[in-house]
């Protein structure tokens, strides 16, 4: 699964005509025990975290290594619910210093932000016994941990932490400003023992409020992240018993935003007496329904920036875990947000993810399955005057795969064959006029979707087929 090449510009202008881009989800690897949260270490690998405790790696080639990279199963008391091994990110120098940093709950129930080192030996392992503990934070109920944690493009380190649990904020951490549930956190963890409050935190000259507040007022973020372009930050905020939220906050913020639980969910009133007349609060930029056809328990997810899918650039990609579809947010010119259902995907889906190239995948939580998000460009189509048919059988197919056109003119005709990942598997070029028949073995290959594509003279032809 090494994602080296993406797909021609032919891609880009296919995907530009289609007003609401459509996309599929490819296997990539199974056998994973509830996959919480998927990562890169700013090269090929993708490490998978399981719940439970321990975090798996997928090579360069896509094969799932068979030893762990951290096992932390007896730190932790609980995998069960929203507990356990929750979150897990990198360090913008971890290839210097080999840190990393993982969200998890300690047996106790308690948050535990933690960092660990990788083996100086072994790339594909960690130390288990490396553990620097930056902050453990008591949980007084055993839901709505967050766990959400992830660098900005500022080197600091941001954590999401829900209110506590229970139902409705019974504490209403979300709005104290001495409890650091309920809030976003942004840490100096190259400063400091363990870490430093940046300089630029908005709350860093009082002492009636938690330095370590970057923003307030959520209830249970469960998955944020940055857009890798424009560093904007996107936050999913789980909903209590009427609407599910995306909140936004740009990168030109200087924090100390308040998302507005519990004096709100959604737009709506909740317990408005909790917020002082004069607090400004932050609307959601979208909302759904609570508990109706779309779901109740949002994921968040990533803007797409990567490469193979063009029609997906610039969107937000979530989901549901309850109902388990799959959307699409995006805005125009005018700051306009236009909300677009991509898929009902068929799985719990426990977190989104994205690779050092942009690339995003998602977790099946139930079924412990990862699947690349791939825009599914067009079953066919045809642009090259000089053609006059293009056909590729069978398809589906096994082993061996036909091509067959018929090429009115001498002009050379660029022949490529592209994998799901949109690496180049095979390329010819065909020159002269005629009849041009060509079968091709592949099956050294894997099962899975490829493309044949033909190029000339900026006209392109795509063929969509499937390898048993």
């Amino acid at each position: 699964m090494k994602r080296i090449l993406p797909l021609l510009l032919f891609l880009f202008c296919l995907f530009s005509s289609i007003a609401q881009p459509n996309i599929q989800l490819v296997e990539i690897a199974s056998n994973f025990v509830k996959p919480v949260d998927i990562a890169h270490a700013r090269d090929a690998r993708l490490f998978i975290v399981e719940q439970r405790g321990r975090i798996q790696i997928i090579n360069e080639q896509g094969e799932r290594l068979p030893e762990a990279f951290l096992n932390i199963e007896n730190k932790i008391g609980s995998s069960a619910g929203e507990r356990g091994l929750l979150g897990l990110t990198f360090h913008p120098n971890y290839a210097d210093n080999g840190f990393f940093y993982v969200n998890y709950t300690r047996t106790n129930g308690a948050t535990r932000i933690a960092r660990f080192t990788t083996s100086l030996n072994n790339p594909n392992i960690a130390d288990p016994n490396s553990e620097v503990v930056l902050l453990t934070i008591d949980q007084p109920f055993g839901n709505h941990n967050g766990g959400g944690i992830k660098f900005g493009a500022d080197g600091y380190l941001y954590i999401g932490m829900g209110d506590g649990g229970s139902g409705g904020d019974p504490q209403n951490n979300s709005q104290n400003d001495n409890s650091l549930l309920g809030k976003m956190l942004r840490l100096d963890v190259d400063n400091g023992e363990p870490y430093a409050i940046p300089e630029d935190n908005p709350f860093v000259n009082t002492t009636t409020i938690r330095n370590e507040i970057w923003a307030t007022g959520l209830r249970n973020p469960w998955r944020f992240s940055f857009d890798r372009t424009t560093q904007d930050l996107w936050i999913a905020d789980v909903g209590q018993n009427s609407w599910e939220e995306v909140s936004f906050q740009p990168s030109t913020s200087e924090g100390g935003e308040n998302y507005g639980w519990r004096c709100k969910e959604g737009f709506e009133n909740f317990s408005p007496n909790d917020c002082a007349t004069n607090e400004l609060l932050i609307e959601p930029i979208h909302v759904y329904r609570t508990g109706g056809p779309d779901g109740a328990s949002i994921t968040g997810g990533f803007v797409y920036r990567g490469s193979t899918s063009p029609a997906l650039v610039g969107h937000y990609i979530y989901g549901d875990y309850v109902s388990q579809k799959i959307w699409s947010l995006s805005s125009n010119d005018t700051n306009e947000w236009t909300n677009q259902e991509l898929l009902n995907s068929g799985i719990r889906i426990s977190t989104f993810g994205e690779d050092e190239s942009g690339e995003l995948y998602v977790a099946g939580h139930s079924q412990g399955k990862i699947f690349q998000i791939m825009g599914d460009p067009i079953s066919a189509v045809n642009n090259i005057p000089s053609l006059e048919y293009f056909t590729v059988s069978p398809n589906p197919f096994h082993n061996n795969l036909k091509i067959t056109l018929s090429k009115k003119n001498q002009i050379p005709i660029q022949l490529s064959i592209y994998n799901w990942n949109g690496q180049i598997i095979y390329e010819t070029s065909i020159k002269g006029s005629g009849e041009y028949h060509h079968e091709m073995d592949l099956k050294g290959y894997a099962s899975g979707v490829y493309y044949v594509a033909l190029l000339q003279q900026g006209k392109r032809a795509v063929q969509k087929v499937v390898k048993q």
